[in-house]
């Protein structure tokens, strides 16, 4: 039985897990936790109080933000809980169990996260509101005005249907984006808000490129004898959507690959995704409660 020691008899299977070793993770996964639940240290913690501590620094950088950072550190947890399932309710010297550790452990980094996604919903809101102004009035001041009938005058332009499409598609997008921030500014903070902040996110960047296709349009149907103008004017505007793209991309798979990639432990992860709803209305509690377990 290989094993390493430390000044409190830790073994190197409880110390990866308290670093966040995710190379060990398929040596956990094959012992089934057997093993490991037979293991505590001097004061009286067992594998899954170790995994319960907040992670290292060196762990926590590598996702972006607090919130990201509080969900890759619940996965963890809850995905080797369900290894070692009879270390949950198991009371350390300090009469705590695993998940007690756990909320005293994370409920700054749990605060950190709550503000995170509130400052994030809040910059996004006010980008999407400035599109919902200007599409909204671009509207009803088409290009080339309209004629004595009320009519557009260049309705009979194929270009012309693509910018009013265009500019009603970039509307809907930036209203549905500024309301799904909204209700995570308005509710308390869970597990879904990734969710919600991704959607949110896409449908603003439809926002955007559906905004600069309107403009695009708009200037095609003005000049439609000046080809090189025009092509001077789509790559310019090709630019904003890259730039936003650029930026949030990171953000954006990093999400989707924390909701829907593979698990620590290579298990599927909706057991996780059923659980943890609930789990963040516990940490609300605690807060505000405004104590530790």
């Amino acid at each position: 039985m290989s094993a390493a020691f430390d000044g409190k008899t830790k073994f190197i299977e409880t110390y990866a897990i308290e670093c966040r070793q995710e190379k060990y993770s398929h040596k956990l996964r094959a012992r089934e936790g057997h093993f490991l639940a037979a293991w505590t240290d001097g004061d009286g913690n067992n594998a899954l109080h170790k995994a319960a501590k907040l992670g290292p620094e060196s762990y926590l950088a590598q996702f972006s933000g607090a919130a990201l950072q509080m969900q890759k550190e619940l996965q963890w947890f809850k995905e080797f809980e369900s290894v070692v399932p009879e270390c949950k309710d198991w009371v350390n010297h300090n009469g705590e169990t695993p998940w007690q550790v756990f909320t005293r452990e994370h409920m700054k980094l749990l605060k950190e996260a709550e503000a995170w996604m509130k400052k994030a919903a809040n910059s996004y809101i006010i980008v999407g509101t400035l599109i919902i102004t200007i599409m909204f009035a671009a509207a009803f001041t088409i290009p080339g005005g309209n004629n004595g009938n009320g009519f557009p005058m260049f309705s009979h332009k194929r270009l012309f249907l693509t910018y009013i499409m265009s500019d009603a598609i970039s509307l809907f997008a930036a209203s549905t984006s500024v309301l799904t921030f909204l209700g995570i500014l308005t509710y308390p903070y869970t597990e879904k808000d990734f969710l919600w902040l991704s959607v949110g996110i896409l449908t603003l960047l439809i926002s955007v490129a559906t905004m600069m296709v309107a403009f695009c349009a708009a200037v095609s149907i003005m000049l439609p004898d000046r080809s090189w103008v025009i092509f001077s004017l789509v790559l310019l505007a090709s630019i904003p959507v890259v730039v936003f793209w650029s930026l949030q991309s990171q953000i954006l798979i990093e999400i989707f690959y924390s909701i829907y990639g593979p698990g620590n432990f290579n298990r599927e992860r909706s057991f996780v995704r059923k659980r943890m709803s609930s789990i963040m209305g516990k940490f609300r509690s605690k807060l505000t409660e405004g104590g530790e377990c």
